[in-house]
């Protein structure tokens, strides 16, 4: 991220790693890329109930460079949240971390809606401040705007550009009438980490990653109603009553666990489905090189970048037709299979296709992904939304 003059930079948003959300590693690659190129960057995040005092230095974006802050969280109390004390409260804490981190920066990126954002899209509208937005799916799929004022409408329109996480999300957002000058797509990032193995390199991985199958199924979500790993049991079911040299491997934690786990024991298919819970994106991508399918049964998807990082890693995906995967069959072709939204037949008959007749992407995906996915894409595609919005303000 190499720019004309040195930039301060202040990221706003809802999560920051070591959460794994969107809306958290994007703000955090940014940051260091732009640290790594002699820009000031720091960050206000949201606060969580566990962490310490409001306004100390957080234990979230942990290693991130440049200072981070963390607001308020959110009370327990439904006698406050009813009387708006908390929601005064938390947007005070908001401000004062704005002022502390954020008042000599020269733009302030906006990460996904909430009170964060809508707080600090009025501080630096105040200040003066060049502002991009990045929204990231759910703020447009779940649009209902607030009468008389919407604050998340206010601050959409107050910034000086806002990014989409994929065109479909753009297409959303003029479809809702949110048409207006400097809308643009910049898709996620997938890291190097991300790459094609070849054949020796896949079957030592899978050793060390203890899974005896030739076969591999990959999912990676949270394990969330929305991620649609109950009808990915049950298409699995499906696929081991034929074979027994298929593994099916969900990586992830969340609150649909223990059901998950009782499903696959109710079937008889427990002994072949590993639930690794959260593990660190390293091990994502061994798992990624040594499946041969990727499954991706989700409800709902703006751009799967797990699913883009099966692709770099050379392993096919089958999705349901979410937009994101919708999408992602328009860029990939046949690398990227596509079934409806419940359609537990259809997802077991494309999966079994693919474990039987087992091949790695073609190679003009790869391509691609370097060339919209890859972290020098990105950051370059952000830059000259930077320069851009600067330029115009100065």
């Amino acid at each position: 991220m190499i720019a004309s003059h040195a930039m301060r930079i202040c990221h706003v948003s809802p999560h920051l790693p070591p959460d794994q959300a969107a809306n958290a590693l994007l703000p955090a690659h940014l940051g260091r890329w732009a640290h790594e190129a002699g820009h000031t960057v720091t960050f206000v995040t949201q606060g969580k109930a566990r962490t310490g005092a409001p306004g100390a230095p957080s234990a979230a974006g942990a290693g991130l460079p440049g200072l981070v802050r963390e607001t308020r969280p959110r009370t327990s109390s439904s006698f406050q949240r009813w009387l708006r004390i908390d929601t005064i409260r938390r947007s005070q804490s908001i401000a004062a971390a704005l002022d502390e981190v954020g008042h000599d920066a020269d733009l302030v990126h906006l990460h996904s809606n909430g009170l964060i954002v809508e707080v600090a899209s009025a501080w630096a509208h105040r200040r003066g401040k060049s502002v991009v937005l990045t929204l990231y799916g759910t703020e447009i799929w779940h649009y209902r705007r607030r009468w008389p004022v919407d604050p998340f409408t206010r601050a959409y329109t107050r910034a000086h550009a806002v990014t989409f996480y994929s065109q479909k999300l753009l297409d959303r957002a003029r479809e809702l009438g949110l048409d207006r000058p400097g809308l643009s797509t910049i898709y996620p990032p997938v890291a190097a980490a991300f790459g094609a193995a070849d054949d020796d390199t896949r079957a030592r991985l899978r050793a060390e990653l203890g899974i005896a199958e030739p076969r591999v199924i990959l999912n990676v979500k949270r394990l969330h109603p929305l991620a649609g790993q109950r009808h990915l049991i049950d298409a699995f079911v499906a696929i081991a009553r034929s074979r027994g040299d298929v593994r099916l491997v969900i990586c992830g934690t969340g609150e649909l666990r223990a059901e998950l786990e009782a499903r696959a024991a109710a079937a008889g298919v427990a002994a072949r489905v590993t639930f690794t819970g959260l593990v660190p994106n390293h091990v994502v991508a061994q798992y990624a090189a040594v499946a041969d399918v990727f499954a991706l049964p989700s409800e709902l998807e703006a751009l799967p970048t797990v699913a883009v990082e099966a692709l770099a890693a050379g392993t096919p995906v089958v999705s349901t037709d979410h937009p994101g995967g919708v999408e992602l069959h328009a860029l990939f072709g046949d690398d990227v299979q596509v079934v409806p939204r419940g359609d537990v037949t259809g997802l077991a008959r494309l999966l079994a296709t693919a474990v039987a007749e087992p091949r790695r992407t073609h190679p003009q995906t790869a391509a691609l992904v370097t060339a919209r996915f890859g972290p020098a894409a990105v950051r370059d595609a952000y830059l000259v939304i930077y320069e851009a919005v600067l330029a115009r303000r100065r």
